[in-house]
């Protein structure tokens, strides 16, 4: 796949086969994302993946419930408008997909948020060149439960900054209408 194939088959995928991700593919991807740049060249980012349905199943719901207890806290929150979507039993914050992947780091990392989303990107193009697909899922950064963040190993210097659905689509998705490109000013 050359690199405009490769951008113009990276979509969001929200409907996964039930097949499962083999590991080997998981660690390949995670491997060609670790050749993203980083401030520094320091290479922050760690990553855990769940590799299991009933393990993804809590941790959607748990992030519901954070969702939704922060909602109920501060009705003006920017998150009132998705507050239908996550009351609904049977929505599923990664799309029922048969991985999930989160990239994270050492909260006191200056460049953590750039570094990882970097590397996040760099995930999400290698899982498209082997036939995945994968979705950044924001609502998966909600996780408040002492209980499962041990679970996960996410320590608490730890943030997550890109949970990532992965696995093979359901079925390949159009580009969505974009913009044409702002440029603000072209000085020759």
């Amino acid at each position: 796949m050359d690199y405009k194939e490769l951008i113009i088959k990276r979509r969001s995928i929200r409907n996964f086969k039930e097949e499962k991700v083999p590991m080997g593919m998981i660690e390949e991807i995670i491997s060609e994302s670790t050749l993203a740049p980083s401030a520094g060249n320091e290479q922050p980012w760690k990553f855990i993946v769940i590799n299991n349905r009933k393990m993804i199943d809590r941790i959607s719901e748990e992030c519901k419930k954070s969702m939704l207890d922060r909602i109920a806290s501060n009705p003006k929150d920017y998150a009132k408008k998705y507050e239908k979507m996550l009351s609904n039993e049977a929505f599923h914050i990664f799309y029922h997909s048969p991985a999930v992947v989160f990239i994270l780091g050492d909260s006191r990392v200056k460049n953590l948020y750039v570094d990882c989303t970097l590397a996040a990107s760099y995930l999400m193009m290698s899982a498209t060149s082997k036939g995945l697909g994968s979705c950044w899922v924001n609502f998966g950064r909600e996780i408040k439960n002492n209980h499962l963040k041990e679970e996960l190993g996410l320590l608490d210097d730890y943030e997550i900054v890109a949970p990532i659905a992965l696995g093979f689509p359901e079925k390949l998705v159009g580009i969505p209408k974009r913009m044409n490109p702002h440029i603000i000013k072209i000085i020759k």
